[in-house]
């Protein structure tokens, strides 16, 4: 599942989608209209707790969809309360870092030839900070593994989220880089200086580019296109055209070429795994209580611990986050 934004009257409505498979390809669907307030679905019981209304979830499984883990807070998290979401920022990271990181089965090689070209481009930007796109077949595979098993709808999502760490001086060198613009010239400053060419020919291989793009039924992979440019296109459009290219002092190009290098960057942690029988004191049920109860009724039930151990409520600082936990712990075990 992913949050999914679009702009209607000059308002931007949320819900949240899903990717599918459908006849070897990716497509997706509707599952829950949010709205232009998703915060509205945030429940605040106290303190620094919350969670989502259970609402969500039920219409979810009328569909025969079942949140994993704590998707629906992923999806919600932006929109939490600004206080609580930095109490809980270092937690939230610490648990993420705990969790094993899923990558693909051993019987399944991960190739680039398998995601589109501007994928591979887009990402080799966002993530490493290069315009310069002429050794992308030499980089590391799993830096694309972030595109598997996703509609093209949920691509394009994901990468205007991940858009929003340009700077607006960046933009139209993005989308001179991401266009692989340098190809169309031979100049030696094509690759690192754009705005010394002649703008009339850049502007013309830009369009002609992203009008291919456009009708390349390859990139949409089943998703539905019209005759005018596709509303997820528009946007490079707008960075393209509507910006310049900012000068850069030798400092500058430094200290964004440091900040690119660490985009990713986050501190590692370990930590030992929880066991039944201290889920079974911090909840006050026995291991075997514990192993029947279902998703429902340990979330309802870790609900009713935080209440009585939150320390803004009085409750122990230190049971608390074992609580969190072995919640978070159990929680993966049920289906």
């Amino acid at each position: 599942m992913y949050l999914a934004q679009t702009t209607v009257n000059g308002q931007t409505h949320y819900s949240i989608r899903e990717s599918y498979l459908h006849q070897n390809q990716f497509l997706s669907r509707n599952l829950f209209d949010i709205g232009t307030d998703p915060a509205q679905y945030i429940v605040y019981p106290g303190g620094n707790s919350f969670y989502i209304h259970e609402s969500i979830e039920e219409q979810l499984n009328d569909l025969d969809v079942y949140p994993k883990d704590d998707e629906l807070e992923d999806i919600f998290w932006r929109f939490l309360d600004p206080t609580i979401r930095r109490a809980l920022e270092t937690f939230r990271n610490r648990q993420k870092n705990l969790s094993p990181r899923k990558g693909p089965k051993a019987t399944e090689k991960v190739t680039a030839s398998k995601f589109h070209i501007f994928d591979q481009r887009r990402i080799l930007y966002l993530r490493c900070g290069r315009m310069n796109q002429q050794n992308i077949t030499c980089v590391p595979h799993k830096l694309f593994q972030v595109l598997t098993d996703k509609s093209r709808d949920e691509i394009e999502q994901m990468f205007i989220e991940m858009e929003k760490i340009l700077a607006v001086r960046e933009y139209k060198t993005y989308a001179y880089g991401i266009f692989n613009l340098q190809d169309f010239f031979t100049q030696w400053f094509a690759k690192t200086s754009p705005k010394l060419l002649d703008q009339k020919a850049v502007d013309e291989h830009f369009m002609g580019e992203i009008c291919r793009l456009n009708s390349d039924p390859a990139f949409w992979g089943g998703m539905e296109t019209g005759d005018s440019l596709n509303e997820y296109l528009v946007r490079y459009a707008v960075m393209y055209f509507d910006y310049d290219y900012a000068p850069k002092s030798f400092v500058e190009e430094y200290i964004l070429k440091f900040i690119n290098s660490r985009r990713d960057y986050s501190p590692s942690f370990k930590s030992r795994k929880a066991n039944l029988e201290e889920a079974g004191v911090l909840f006050k049920e026995t291991p075997e209580e514990l192993k029947k109860m279902t998703r429902k009724d340990l979330v309802r039930l870790y609900r009713r611990r935080i209440q009585k151990l939150h320390p803004d409520k009085g409750g122990d600082h230190e049971k608390f986050i074992k609580l969190t936990r072995v919640y978070h712990h159990l929680l993966k075990t049920k289906t």
